[in-house]
């Protein structure tokens, strides 16, 4: 199979080329057969001639071939290409497979995780080949290098550090990688980067235009916890504990949006420096940076023809939104707040920001698990959402359920709804923002379908038949078309 985008769809991509149109951003890379060089579409050096020119979906895929990345437009800052199908398993099957290759410090084999989705090693990577024309090790190796590329400019790392957070084993092998595979040492791309507030680490990430600013920090705004978020102009801020492995970091990051350049400026302190690359993962996601927002609207376009910049929140934290989904059952945005923000002060830990407004972490689940009824009781959450509360916090704490971008949606829904006090609602919304699944519909949400003008769950859903597969995407379109009707 060759990885080449042929004709005539190569011939849409120059046309894409020579416009930088911001649209088509990480849908595909351009490799110049004259320097060895590979671009994305936004690169604002002077065309190439056509015949010079060769177009790959994947960055794995060019370098491949042997290109080597652009250090003006810097591929690694790209959104990346996401494709769903409700009916191509084996396309999503390949997608879950590198969502979870994309965790940087994963030690994950291709064993395991075919182990994990249910099908044999040997299956698995011949899907991953035909979906994105390299073999898993190939897609890794690009991923590693271009994360440590993205921490080389935009920080001062260590190179230890550097080479450690993006999932080398060794300097020495990430040296000798970088050097074979760019023909330069890694200290040559180094360059000082002053960062926000004359501390923490910032990078850059990209995006595909439209992008609807507003929409998504108003939709954050109106759910900010006090004490562990805090929104103000374009510029989202909140603590964070994030455990990888036996490893357990805390901190505050920052997201600032700038839809002139589409870019996402964000900022960690330093106690999170070491888990940067995973961190850029959950930042992708929980503020829907890799959409690709002409194929969602193409779909949505004829029922919500102002709303293509929408996109989907998601979270940085799985426990966390679920959680908040279980507070927010059956009441208004303001009052699943208040409650979080009592859950908050009781059961979080406290912690040093550089905003005073700033000064708790999220309760772990080993904390929820171990609240007593009373306690709970006292914060105003009814007794049924307590039980939901600590079998939700138990499943997590023991590892039984898994909430994060990668996994089985059907089975993990199944779980979600075997557990005491969540419905499908709950289980639906939590597949939407947490699991990423595009296509998740919470059927039996009253807002919804008042803004669908249908009475029952059966007429939402068949009501929504030819939005699939961004189901979701016109589930917040929805909401946003309903004055006040907004959910947790």
């Amino acid at each position: 199979m060759t990885n080449l985008i042929d004709s005539p769809e190569s011939d849409a991509c120059y046309l894409a080329l020579k416009a930088h149109d911001a649209r088509f951003d990480g849908a595909f890379f351009a490799a110049v057969t004259s320097t060895g060089i590979y671009c994305r579409p936004v690169c604002r050096v002077k065309t190439p001639r056509r015949e010079n020119l060769r177009f790959y979906r994947h960055a794995a895929q060019a370098e491949a071939a042997g290109f080597r990345p652009c250090l003006r437009c810097r591929p690694e800052l790209a959104p990346r290409a996401v494709a769903w199908s409700t009916e191509d398993a084996s396309r999503i099957l390949a997608v879950q497979a590198a969502r979870m290759l994309d965790e940087p410090q994963s030690v994950r084999t291709m064993v395991d995780i075919a182990r994990h989705l249910g099908v044999s090693d040997r299956h698995l990577r011949r899907i991953f080949e035909a979906h994105f024309g390299v073999s898993p090790l190939q897609y890794l190796q690009t991923r590693r290098l271009l994360a440590a590329k993205q921490l080389i400019a935009d920080t001062q790392l260590p190179m230890t550090q550097v080479a450690l957070a993006s999932g080398f084993g060794s300097v020495r092998r990430f040296n000798d990688a970088f050097s074979q595979h760019y023909g330069l040492n890694p200290s040559a791309l180094r360059r000082a980067r002053s960062t926000a507030n004359g501390h923490g680490v910032s990078i850059r990430l990209g995006w595909r235009p439209p992008y609807d600013v507003e929409a998504m920090l108003g939709f954050l705004r109106l759910r900010a916890i006090p004490g562990l978020e805090w929104v103000e102009g374009r510029q989202y801020m909140r603590t964070l504990r994030l455990v990888q492995g036996q490893q357990a970091c805390s901190g505050w990051l920052s997201v600032s949006l700038d839809d002139q350049r589409a870019q996402a400026q964000v900022t960690i302190s330093d106690s999170l420096a070491g888990v940067l690359p995973t961190l850029i993962n959950r930042v992708r996601a929980a503020f829907d940076l890799d959409a690709d927002p002409l194929a969602i609207h193409s779909v949505l376009q004829a029922t919500f023809p102002a709303s293509e910049g929408m996109r989907v929140p998601g979270t940085l934290d799985g426990f966390e939104l679920a959680v908040r989904a279980v507070l927010g059952q059956q009441i208004t945005v303001a009052a699943a707040r208040t409650l979080g923000a009592r859950l908050v002060g009781a059961f979080g830990e406290p912690i040093q920001t550089p905003v005073a407004a700033l000064d708790r972490l999220f309760p772990t689940p080993a904390s929820l698990a171990a609240a007593s009824g009373d306690a709970l009781g006292r914060l105003g959450i009814t007794r049924q959402r307590q039980g939901a509360l600590k079998a939700l916090a138990e499943a997590v704490g023991e590892g039984r359920l898994v909430l994060s971008p990668g996994v089985d949606v059907a089975a993990t829904c199944a779980q979600l709804r075997a557990l005491p006090g969540i419905g499908d609602w709950t289980a639906q919304y939590i597949a939407l923002r947490a699991l990423r699944w595009p296509d998740a519909f919470p059927a039996g949400d009253v807002a919804l379908q008042k803004a669908l003008g249908v009475n029952s769950a059966i007429a939402a859903t068949q009501a929504a038949q030819d939005w699939r597969p961004w189901r979701g995407y016109a589930v917040l379109r929805a909401w946003q078309g309903l004055a006040g009707a907004a959910r947790p």
